[in-house]
């Protein structure tokens, strides 16, 4: 069960950076995700006040893994474009899927002992992530994106660790402190700036249908690694790439390399090892 919701978070987060992706194409970056979350967190506070879990409350120790995964999201996410703005999506990407390594090493740091099997598995997985973000594997690559890339993918790989911290105090709230923590910071910015980023009210549903995509995955990952080891759930959730970088062919007919097919393929692999471990 657990396995399968970490695979659920990696098909709507893909879904999510599909559709992202599709609609920063006319708006910026920043402005789409700024204001999905924002309409997501509606939802999803929502969602725990009618629960009733907004009124269990939660320790002060699970708002502060909240807040910190919020900052971690954000400042992964400017490094991403920043390096993205300089350098190209074959050499960014990639980089930044091997973040996945954090909350791996993390997990097994604290004792986790996947079997045989589930290693070689969420190997093929990392593998599979990262080759299907379509790496350059020729010509060299300035320093400042390498770096920026860096930076994007030890911060994304932050984030899952410090939801799956927080989730052990609750998964629902621990969603929407990070939400509210990354919001404020995206309100602060746009007040200094004084810009939407051209955000209209016809763009709203699409971004709304984003944030829930987004929000939902965070969710069903942090419900996941109260119930898994965090060194295999993790490597389930980071294949998103390939999730992208399939519906890009099947809806845009974008072309996939070979690269790109054995990464997906390396991914499917890597999940049917760790679902059978």
């Amino acid at each position: 069960m657990p396995y399968l919701l970490a695979l659920s978070s990696s098909l709507l987060w893909g879904a999510g950076d599909f559709l992202g992706g599709t609609v920063s194409r006319r708006l910026p970056a920043v402005a789409v995700v700024g204001v999905s979350q924002a309409l997501a967190l509606i939802v999803f506070a929502v969602v725990a006040g009618v629960s009733g879990e907004a009124a269990q409350g939660m320790p002060a120790v699970g708002w502060l893994w909240a807040a910190a995964a919020g900052i971690a999201g954000l400042v992964g996410l400017v490094a991403f474009y920043a390096a993205l703005a300089s350098g190209t999506m074959g050499v960014v990407a990639p980089i930044a899927a091997l973040g996945v390594v954090v909350p791996v090493g993390a997990g097994l740091l604290a004792g986790e002992r996947p079997s045989a099997v589930q290693l070689v598995g969420a190997v093929l997985g990392v593998l599979g992530g990262v080759l299907a973000s379509g790496p350059e594997l020729r010509g060299g690559a300035s320093r400042r994106p390498v770096v920026l890339a860096v930076v994007a993918g030890v911060s994304f790989g932050l984030v899952l660790l410090f939801l799956a911290r927080g989730s052990e105090e609750s998964p629902l709230l621990t969603l929407v402190g990070m939400r509210v923590t990354s919001v404020a910071l995206l309100v602060v910015a746009a007040l200094v700036v004084r810009s939407l980023g051209g955000v209209r009210r016809t763009d709203l549903a699409m971004l709304g249908l984003i944030g829930l995509l987004d929000g939902g995955a965070n969710l069903t990952y942090a419900i996941a690694t109260t119930a898994g080891l965090l060194s295999l759930v993790a490597v389930l959730a980071s294949l998103y790439p390939a999730v992208t970088v399939v519906l890009a062919r099947v809806v845009h007919h974008e072309r996939m390399t070979r690269v790109q097919d054995v990464g997906v393929a390396a991914a499917v692999i890597g999940v049917v090892l760790v679902a059978s471990g």
